[in-house]
């Protein structure tokens, strides 16, 4: 009996291990899972993604800027239409967004939401580069790593309990043999969810190469990119043996991807000018101290010398952002006349582009709005940008930044019915627009009418998670003398609609807290083996992100 019991304890593991990864099938993406991903629907993936997302919406270092999330957003979902199976059995919406950080990295959060950092963004030297990044981040999201992940650890809790019951077993013979198989079922559990991490990885590399070459970008770009950051982390991320790593080698994936490329024709995509005039935004926003902007400076006095003229215009565009940001708006009205003369001024004789010259026009039709509204004090100006901003939002009417300036432009401007009337349309077409819900309510505010501001602030906050704060709105909105009786229905309706929504909250939330006392349940697990503090910060949401994304990292890399 008991050889049969200690038969089976030693057998488990590898029944377990057929989980493994299967490899990705051309020409279509894989559709992998599994049982281990059962244990997070695609609902539940979305649902967690949309709770991370509130928080970094609020956090300091999320770059809620407009032209670089529509870029952002353009760029990664053309990667995603590519390739109608890139969505996945789920049909994930993609979100993808910057924040600032000084690493060269990116993230995928449950759900379909893909994060760059801001550092990669500027390191990214051509759009075939940044596709290679995004491309990889997708393929996680597509195969839902972070589901399966989940699904992996809570299996192999078993392989733990399963070698204390045969140290129990063993103990009976006495010497050390029983710690020796326990720590050696911990050491098995730990390998399985490094070998996990690093499977993912390769698959990650594999679907992205497929996505980005669908799309049309040079496939090159992935091993150009992955150099870069091999160079960045030399001196770390290749002196780590390969088997403590939760990513492969960077000079594994390299060549894993170099021989692929070799089967791939040779193909040559021009960069956008967006490309180059967001990463001059961003660059401008990475670090808004005085020493920052120095540095964007000598940067775009060094970027304006050069030949290219994508390259000149964007120093010229960033020198008008800088400016506009250090409250100089005449230099920066200037600065970005010059960037539309450099762009319009045609080729020199005798030389011939290879395709037309991208304009960008909604970003530049965005900054000169953002030029003359920055002049609050000049009413002339501002009815010249609510104009400008009327142009621009029948021109670009997809456009949800040029949507908002048109709202604030309206406000600035003193045109307070016309705003009213046009964000009430805005927030009936995109229910979840938070700004256009924070811009009515200026409008009611500024109108004297407290009832509608205080229901406006609701819908803001609880879009944006504070379900309490939301409750509060309503609570002064129904006490406002000029709540009318349709405002005290939908009062009602709402207070009902959210306070169950906060019942289910805490009821899931209790749930979640008996369900971290189990090891195998948690997302979190510490990166010191060692039991050194590892400089987690809980009220971090990019902490908490960098634990979920990827729970046992051992140095920056791209997953």
């Amino acid at each position: 009996m008991r050889a049969v019991a200690v038969a089976l304890l030693l057998t488990m593991p590898m029944a377990m291990a057929q989980t493994a990864l299967a490899p990705a099938r051309i020409p279509n993406l894989p559709a992998l899972g599994g049982t281990e991903s059962q244990d997070l629907s695609p609902l539940m993936e979305r649902k967690l993604g949309e709770e991370i997302m509130r928080d970094i919406r609020r956090d300091r270092d999320y770059l809620d800027d407009g032209p670089i999330l529509e870029y952002m957003n353009n760029f990664g979902n053309a990667l995603v239409d590519a390739r109608k199976d890139a969505r996945g059995e789920a049909k994930y919406d993609y979100f993808f967004f910057v924040v600032r950080d000084p690493q060269l990295n990116a993230f995928a959060l449950p759900g379909g939401f893909i994060a760059v950092h801001s550092a990669l963004l500027l390191q990214a030297q051509t759009e075939s580069e940044l596709a290679s990044v995004l491309g990889h981040e997708i393929g996680h999201v597509v195969q839902r790593h972070i589901a399966r992940s989940i699904g992996q650890q809570k299996q192999d809790a078993l392989i733990p309990l399963a070698a204390m019951i045969l140290a129990a077993l063993t103990a009976r013979q006495g010497g050390d043999a029983a710690m020796g198989v326990f720590l050696g079922g911990q050491g098995l559990a730990i390998q399985r969810q490094l070998n996990f991490g690093r499977d993912a990885e390769r698959e990650a590399d594999r679907i992205g190469f497929q996505i980005m070459g669908a799309a049309g970008f040079d496939t090159s770009g992935m091993v150009a990119f992955f150099q870069q950051m091999q160079a960045s982390t030399r001196n770390y991320s290749d002196l780590v043996p390969a088997w403590l790593l939760t990513h492969p080698l960077t000079s594994e994936r390299i060549a894993d991807i170099q021989a692929r490329i070799r089967e791939q024709p040779y193909r040559q995509r021009p960069d956008s000018l967006d490309f180059f005039l967001v990463r001059s935004r961003a660059r401008v926003l990475q670090d808004q101290s005085a020493n920052g902007y120095g540095e964007a400076k000598a940067f775009f006095e060094s970027q304006m010398l050069q030949d290219s003229w994508q390259q000149k215009a964007a120093g010229q565009y960033g020198m008008a952002f800088l400016t506009m940001k250090q409250g100089d708006t005449a230099a920066a009205q200037k600065w970005l006349t010059q960037a539309q003369e450099t762009v319009n001024r045609p080729p020199p004789a005798g030389v011939f582009g290879a395709s037309p010259r991208s304009k960008a026009e909604s970003i530049f039709a965005a900054t000169s709005i953002e030029i003359k509204l920055a002049q609050t004090d000049n009413k002339e100006v501002l009815a010249k940008a609510a104009a400008e901003a009327e142009a621009a939002h029948q021109k670009f009417p997809l456009s949800r930044g040029i949507a908002h300036q048109y709202g604030e432009a309206l406000i600035a401007a003193g045109k307070l019915d016309e705003a009213g009337a046009y964000l009430r349309d805005q927030v009936q077409l995109y229910r979840e627009d938070i700004e256009a819900y924070d811009l009515l309510a200026q409008v009611y505010s500024k109108q004297g009418k407290l009832a509608l501001q205080h229901i406006a602030l609701a819908e803001s906050y609880n879009l944006q998670g504070g379900v309490m704060a939301a409750l509060d709105q309503l609570s002064y909105a129904r006490k406002a003398p000029d709540a009318s009786f349709y405002d005290q229905s939908l009062i009602d309706a709402r207070e009902r609609e959210w306070q169950a929504r906060r019942r289910e909250e805490m009821a899931d939330k209790g749930k979640k807290e008996l369900g971290e006392s189990r090891p195998a349940f948690k997302l979190e697990m510490k990166s010191d083996q060692d039991g050194k503090d590892d400089g987690f910060n809980a009220n971090n949401p990019f902490d908490r992100i960098r634990k979920l994304t990827d729970p046992l990292q051992q140095g920056p890399s791209v997953r």
